[in-house]
C-alpha cells in the first residue's frame, strides 16, 4: 500500500514538472516572440539601430553611460547615425590608440609612442565630427524635398504630424531616420515643439533651424503653413546651390590644410629613412624632444588656422 502510494505520488510529481516544463517553454517563446516584433516595430521607427544587433561589452557601455562624458559620446555618436554603442566606440579606439602607439614607436622612435596614442584619439574624435557633418550635409540638402513633402500633404488637409510621418516613409536616410524619431515622439504624447526642438538640436544647421521654426510658428499661430513652406522650398534650394558652389571653391584650400600635416610627418619619415637612428638620436635629449613638441605644435596651429580661415558661414 505504501509502495503504491509513493509511485502515484513520484508520478504525480513527474507529470507536473512535465507540465511545468512544457508552460515555462512556452512563455520562453512567447517572450521571445514578443521581443522581436519590438525590435521590429522600434527598428522601423529609427529607435533601435542595426535591426536589434547583439551588442558587445555591455558591461562597459552600462558604465559609460552612467557618466557624463559617456552621455555626451552616446549622443555624439547618436548624432553620426553610425550603428555602434559608446563602450563598443571606446574599445575600438583604445584598440586603435595602442596599436598607432606601439607603430610609433617601433617605426621611429620610443619617444613618438606617445604622441602617436594621442593622434590616435584625435583622429577617432575627427571621425566622430566628420561622421556627423557628413550626415548633416545630407539631411541639410534633403531639406528642400522636404519641405516640398510637407507643403503638399498639409495642402491636401492632413495633420502636421500625419504630414511628417509620411515624409518620414517617402524620403531616404538620413531624413527618413530622423522624421521616424520625431514621429515616434509625437506617437506617445510628446508635443511638435520639443520633437522638433531635438531635431534641431541633434543636425544643428541654420536651414533646420528656419523649417522648424516655421513649422513651430505655424502651429502655435494656426495660420497657413502651405505659403510659408513654399516660399522656403525656393529658398532652401538656392542655397543648396550656393553651398555646393563655395565648396567646389574652397576644396583646394582644404585639401592644404591636410596636406601640411601630412608633410610634416612625412619629413620624419623621410628623416629616419636617411639616416637610419636619427629620431631616436634626436628625441633622446631634453632640447630635441622640446624641439619636436614644438614642431609638432606648429603643424597643429597651422592646421586650425587654415580651416578657420577657409570657412565661409551661408
Amino acid at each position: 500500500m505504501e509502495l503504491d502510494t509513493l509511485v502515484g505520488l513520484t508520478t504525480g510529481v513527474t507529470l507536473l514538472a512535465c507540465l511545468l516544463g512544457v508552460v515555462g517553454l512556452h512563455v520562453h517563446a512567447s517572450g521571445r516572440a514578443r521581443r522581436a516584433a519590438l525590435v521590429d516595430r522600434l527598428s522601423a521607427t529609427g529607435q533601435v539601430a542595426g535591426g536589434g544587433r547583439r551588442r558587445r561589452f555591455r558591461a562597459l557601455d552600462r558604465r559609460l553611460r552612467r557618466t557624463r562624458s559617456g552621455r555626451r559620446l552616446e549622443r555624439r555618436l547618436a548624432a553620426t547615425g553610425l550603428d555602434i554603442t559608446p563602450g563598443e566606440f571606446t574599445v575600438w579606439m583604445l584598440a586603435a590608440v595602442t596599436g598607432l602607439w606601439l607603430v610609433g614607436q617601433a617605426a621611429l622612435a620610443p619617444f613618438f609612442g606617445p604622441i602617436a596614442g594621442l593622434l590616435g584619439i584625435w583622429a577617432a574624435l575627427q571621425f566622430l565630427n566628420w561622421q556627423r557633418q557628413k550626415r548633416i550635409e545630407k539631411f541639410i540638402n534633403q531639406l528642400p524635398e522636404l519641405a516640398r513633402i510637407l507643403a503638399n500633404a498639409t495642402q491636401a488637409g492632413l495633420a502636421l504630424r500625419t504630414a511628417i510621418g509620411m515624409a518620414a516613409e517617402e524620403l531616404e536616410a538620413p531624413a527618413a531616420e530622423e522624421l521616424g524619431k520625431v514621429a515616434s515622439q509625437l506617437a506617445v504624447g510628446a508635443s511638435l515643439d520639443d520633437a522638433l526642438g531635438e531635431l534641431a538640436d541633434r543636425l544643428p544647421s541654420r536651414e533646420l533651424v528656419v523649417l522648424v521654426t516655421t513649422l513651430v510658428l505655424s502651429n502655435r499661430a494656426g495660420g497657413q503653413v502651405v505659403g510659408a513652406l513654399r516660399n522656403l522650398t525656393e529658398t532652401l534650394e538656392e542655397r543648396k546651390e550656393t553651398r555646393r558652389e563655395i565648396r567646389t571653391q574652397l576644396s583646394q584650400v582644404t585639401m592644404t590644410s591636410y596636406a601640411v600635416p601630412v608633410l610634416g610627418v612625412g619629413s620624419l619619415l623621410l628623416m629616419n629613412g636617411v639616416k637610419d637612428g636619427a629620431l631616436e638620436r634626436m628625441t633622446g635629449s631634453a632640447a630635441g624632444q622640446a624641439a619636436v613638441v614644438i614642431a609638432f605644435g606648429l603643424y597643429a596651429v597651422g592646421f586650425v588656422l587654415i580651416r578657420r580661415l577657409s570657412r565661409i558661414d551661408v
